[in-house]
């Protein structure tokens, strides 16, 4: 019996393109998290560089982007999307908890998940830095969405009655400030403290800011 020829599926080694596709871009993201957070560092990695380390050829690289700049952009967020997974799974585990208990969860998690992993702190907090216009706007972008995140914490404590009523913004920024600049020199060995004592100065800090002086439940 003559056989059939099958119709072509897409698929080679058992993975279709697109799934080939992800691996190769997760690759190369492998590849840049420890050439661009450890050692040369993204100003120092070329694409031959960076190729290499991913198993990769050059061509593969520039059929997944169009320069290290773009790996760098996608690095940057897939850092800050872990970070903010991880501090919504700790205000998960706080629903109904008072504002200090879910304070304390989300910076925690937060605070572990940056610092769990040098490299990820060095990209977040480093090698975004004076990049380029665009990096910059990203940079902002993400620090803003982490500014949302605070003023919706704080319009939820308030509305509990745990927090003076206020336009929380400006304070908000400058709160992510201090975090930022505390956890890169914490992580510099400049700040000598364990992670839990940040983290503890951190939430002081944030309530300080919900709780002014003179401020109590019954205000509100």
């Amino acid at each position: 019996m003559a056989g059939r020829i099958k119709a072509p599926t897409g698929r080679y080694g058992g993975k279709s393109a697109e799934e080939r596709q992800a691996e190769r871009r997760r690759r190369f993201l492998d590849a840049a998290l420890q050439l661009f957070g450890d050692s040369p560092g993204y100003r120092a990695t070329t694409v031959a560089a960076l190729s290499e380390a991913a198993g990769l050829s050059t061509r593969q690289f520039y059929e997944e982007f169009r320069s290290l700049e773009d790996v760098l952009a996608a690095l940057h967020l897939q850092v800050n999307d872990w970070a903010e997974e991880a501090a919504l799974a700790g205000l998960g585990d706080m629903n109904g908890q008072p504002i200090a208990e879910r304070a304390t969860a989300a910076f925690r998690a937060y605070a572990a998940n940056v610092t769990g992993d040098p490299r990820r702190l060095r990209i977040t907090f480093v090698e975004i830095i004076g990049v380029s216009p665009r990096l910059e706007r990203q940079r902002l972008a993400r620090r803003s969405r982490w500014i949302d995140f605070i003023c919706a914490e704080a319009a939820a404590a308030v509305q509990r009655g745990e927090a003076a009523p206020r336009d929380y913004r400006v304070a908000a920024a400058a709160f992510i400030g201090s975090v930022n600049g505390l956890l890169h020199d914490w992580s510099s060995g400049w700040v000598e403290a364990s992670l839990d004592e940040v983290v503890d100065e951190l939430v002081q800090l944030l309530l300080g800011i919900l709780r002014p002086a003179g401020w109590s439940p019954a205000d509100t």
